[in-house]
């Protein structure tokens, strides 16, 4: 299967060469055309000009977009000129009613959609082992599998279009409480003086371990953020997952709380830095007593 890929980021490039590395990419599109030109000259296959280009050189399409207006544009531009048996494959993190209406886009021209957003951080998009969480049709999903198994290694279909990003919301609230509770736990370790490198070492192997902790916590160390996972991408995830709580009359105490923080961060400029930058302001907590006991 001829596979294109849309949206070569943080995420995408990795997954678009893994997808290349399965000798199943045929062509990649960027809305910044210099991305693609690079990856294409990269890895020998050619840049689409236009995603109307892109969809007849391919019979599936992998799109991983920032916002929900985002993949609704690529669906619109795609939708005409993609095949009746074409598969558009989304790994973008949108509302799961974003999905429902991509798939209605799609449906006069017989393509198929599945959500497929993804987690496991760009080190899990670069080694083709992150977790997928899929939505849509059985069959649409089947001829799918070996594209999304290029990529992840954990795919699972959770039923139909939409239930992808539920899953992915899902997995967002419980990033949100783990890297809050990493943050505060790193600053309290800090202001008791330990050597934290060895503490991330013993606790990455013990009961409170996580992968944020083990992946994460070495930024709070270093005092440095590289954009793994943005902070207003997270604060955009967890907006989705606020309003799908709010359908049940139900606010989630742990999306507020990170909203609130996440808006602190983004405010003082922080909102590119990878999520781990919630230890700026847990280390505010014991500043300027560092090192010692609060009176």
């Amino acid at each position: 299967m001829r596979v294109g890929f849309v949206g070569l980021g943080a995420m995408g490039a990795h997954m678009a060469r893994n997808l290349h590395k399965a000798g199943l990419l045929a062509s990649v599109y960027n809305r910044t055309p210099q991305k693609a030109e690079s990856l294409g000259a990269e890895l020998g296959i050619p840049a689409s000009a236009t995603l109307q280009e892109l969809a007849t050189r391919v019979e599936a399409v992998v799109s991983c977009v920032s916002a929900d207006a985002d993949v609704l544009e690529v669906t619109r531009q795609l939708a005409p000129r993609l095949a009746a048996d074409a598969l558009l494959i989304d790994c973008s993190t949108v509302a799961a009613d974003t999905a429902r209406r991509a798939a209605e886009l799609l449906r006069p021209a017989g393509a198929a959609f599945l959500d497929c957003p993804v987690s496991g951080g760009t080190e899990g998009a670069r080694d083709g082992t992150l977790a997928v969480m899929c939505g849509g049709d059985p069959q649409a999903f089947e001829r799918a599998r070996p594209l999304l198994a290029a990529m992840g290694r954990t795919v699972t279909l959770f039923g139909p279009v939409g239930s992808g990003q539920a899953a992915k919301a899902t997995n967002q609230i419980m990033c949100a409480g783990i890297i809050d509770a990493v943050a505060e736990a790193m600053a309290f370790a800090r202001a008791q003086g330990l050597p934290l490198e060895k503490l991330i070492d013993t606790l990455g192997k013990g009961a409170g371990s996580s992968w944020y902790f083990v992946h994460r916590a070495p930024n709070m160390v270093r005092g440095s953020y590289p954009a793994g996972f943005r902070v207003r991408l997270h604060a955009k995830d967890l907006t989705i997952c606020r309003d799908m709580a709010a359908r049940f009359g139900v606010s989630l105490p742990v999306v507020e709380r990170m909203l609130g923080e996440y808006a602190e961060l983004i405010a003082r400029g922080h909102g590119d830095e990878d999520i781990s930058a919630a230890f700026r302001l847990k280390a505010e907590l014991f500043d300027p007593h560092h090192g010692t006991p609060r009176d």
